[in-house]
């Protein structure tokens, strides 16, 4: 739930972006600028066409080439000159690509991006730990809460290797993976609400099969939409708010009712954690040029969504605690 509720607001965010800024993940103003077409040129003119230059083993590792070397030194001389020029420029540095200029690290490009989706994908895996020494095999949701956390080991590490190197197969892998967790949230949301989980009554195996069936579905369509029609930024983004916002209201739905008629504080955890996440993706909105070249907006709202997914994986196992408990007493 915490990566697709994270993600559902930076697509929420982005998409009104993306609808007056087209074409923004193709160009921007600092590729469009004359000097810096003139200096990739010069560049790759003495420097790409005969193969004299021999990058570092570690840049070659990480797939740099003397044309993307070229392009990276020159959104570098280009933004110092900015910066330094007399008089000083309203807006200095500007996107290169639809990204700033990052200073790489270890050929990373996003080394915060990437260290912080390490967090939370450590958080995931923290988190499965926690449910299968927390919850019995036998309880019916907990091996949806761990494929839950598969989700989320999947989306952290697909963003990693986006914010590494940004090629567009890392792009693709990285937004399939986050359709598939928002999906399975919204497959999860719906399985637990409604406990399509449980053997009776009558119906609800039957309506279990339909539902997975149904996203599985869904989620095909969309991959296949994306593959084989067109790599569509908006509906793609589109697509997922539509999905998160019905299972973040019907996680909301849940808090509420739960929490009205137990009022145990745990239960309003789902709603406190979608505020959390509201709180860290706002930091989007306020888009600026990285720090040192390094932590930018975005860098951030990863680093925000740590500590609400370790206490979403407590939400769960506090649920399934108290259900069982529940059920014993009934028995």
């Amino acid at each position: 739930m915490l990566v697709t509720m994270g993600r559902l607001y930076y697509e929420l965010i982005t998409i009104v972006i993306i609808i007056f800024l087209v074409g923004r993940s193709s160009a921007s103003l600092g590729d469009r600028l004359p000097e810096f077409k003139e200096c990739v040129q010069v560049c790759e003119n003495e420097n790409c066409k005969d193969g004299s230059t021999v990058l570092p083993l570690y840049l070659r590792l990480m797939l740099w080439t003397c044309t993307a070397e070229c392009d990276y030194t020159c959104q570098h001389v280009i933004t110092d000159r900015r910066v330094a020029r007399d008089p000083p420029m309203l807006d200095p540095v500007l996107q290169f690509h639809g990204k700033w200029p990052f200073h790489r690290v270890l050929g990373m490009q996003e080394v915060f991006s990437v260290f912080f989706s390490l967090l939370n994908f450590l958080a995931h895996y923290q988190g499965i730990a926690q449910i299968r020494d927390s919850i019995p095999a036998s309880y019916p949701l907990r091996k949806y809460y761990i494929g839950f956390g598969y989700c989320g080991l999947a989306s952290w590490i697909f963003s990693m290797l986006f914010h590494t190197r940004d090629f567009l197969l890392t792009e693709k892998l990285d937004y399939f993976a986050a359709g598939a967790s928002v999906l399975y949230g919204f497959f999860l949301s719906v399985m637990r609400v409604f406990r399509l989980d449980q053997k009776n009554p009558r119906y609800k195996p039957t309506l279990r099969r339909y539902w997975t069936l149904l996203c599985v579905c869904l989620y095909v369509g969309h991959i296949s939409y994306l593959s084989f029609w067109s790599w569509d930024y908006t509906y793609n983004m589109a697509a997922n708010v539509v999905v998160g916002i019905l299972q973040n209201s019907l996680w909301t739905f849940f808090s509420i009712t739960r929490y009205r008629k137990h009022l145990k504080s745990w239960t309003a955890w789902p709603g406190m954690i979608v505020a959390w996440i509201m709180l860290a993706m706002s930091l989007e909105l306020l888009d600026f040029p990285p720090w040192f070249g390094l932590i930018d907006a975005h860098s951030l709202w990863h680093l925000g969504t740590v500590i609400p997914t370790a206490w979403w994986y407590s939400f769960l196992i506090k649920d399934a605690q108290d259900d069982l408990a529940s059920s014993r007493l009934k028995a």
